[in-house]
Order: C-alpha cells, then structure tokens, then sequence
C-alpha cells in the first residue's frame, strides 16, 4: 500500500494505492484474503495543549479479496453451495466453492449461532448449543454488502 504513511489536514481525504507484490504466485482456483488495517491518529491542536482532551486513534481493518478471473462458479451462486455438519456442540460449515463466504444470522432452530468466515474450499466451526433445533438457516454478504435472502441449510 502507498503511501505507508501520511499527514491529512481535517475534511480532507486522500486516496491509498494497494499494489500487487505476489509476483503471480496467489491461488487462480480461488480467492485469497488479504487484511489491511489503517490506522488513523487525530493531530493535537497547539492552542488546546493546556486544556483535558480526549483523543482517539481510530484503527478500520478491511478485508480485501483478490479474486482471479476464470472461476467456475459466478459468484452469486455460492452462498447456496454451503453446507453443514453437525457433532455434538459444534456445528462445520463446509464450503465447496472457490469463494470466501461472510455466513451472517446463522440460526440452528431458534438458537441465533456466532457469524463465520468460511475459506473457498474449507471449513468453519462454530459452536451450537445442546438445545439447538436440526433447522438451519442462514445469510451471507455478498460482493456490494448486501445481504443475501435467508436460506436453508443442508445437512451432510
């Protein structure tokens, strides 16, 4: 990313370049995640030095995909490939696809399940309580943000 480092007057904005340093040598059957964190540090204003303030750093990590061009699958497709296996207290959401799934609203009967990033082609576990119901369902974000309409999962 460049620049690594700079100073921005208030109201101001500024735009960051994220180049590609792989050399080609990321996966081309799937997605590759990438984390980018920016930090920002408010400037202390001279004329306030004296004064009590409160001023924060304000840290935004933002997850960027790089998703090569010939996938089999169109991407709006996916989040109705998942599927799921359930052990005692835990339930595995399995990903068939060569996308990153954001799976939100996970719901095992009416027992509400902690939300899951599921990697193309792998797994994610997620705990299920031992009064959760056999019903699963499930949304997930797609590529503008959105959330998908509810779906049904599908037992393994």
């Amino acid at each position: 990313m460049t620049p690594p480092l700079f100073a921005m007057k208030g109201k101001k904005e500024n735009t960051l370049r994220i180049l590609d340093a792989t050399n080609n040598q990321l996966p081309q059957d799937r997605e590759s995640l990438f984390w980018m964190n920016v930090k920002a540090i408010p400037s202390m204003d001279k004329s306030k030095l004296t004064e009590n303030t409160l001023q924060l750093a304000i840290i935004s990590r933002i997850k960027l995909y790089y998703r090569p061009a010939k996938l089999a699958l169109p991407p709006d497709q996916a989040a109705e490939k998942l599927r799921f296996r359930r052990s005692a207290n835990s339930l595995t959401l399995i990903n068939p696809t060569p996308y990153y799934l954001t799976v939100t609203e996970l719901n095992a009967g009416t027992r509400v399940l902690e939300n899951a990033l599921v990697p193309p082609m792998g797994e994610s576990t997620v705990k299920l309580p031992s009064d959760a119901g056999s019903n699963i369902t499930y949304r997930t974000i797609n590529d503008y943000g959105a959330l998908t309409p509810k779906m049904t999962g599908v037992m393994e």
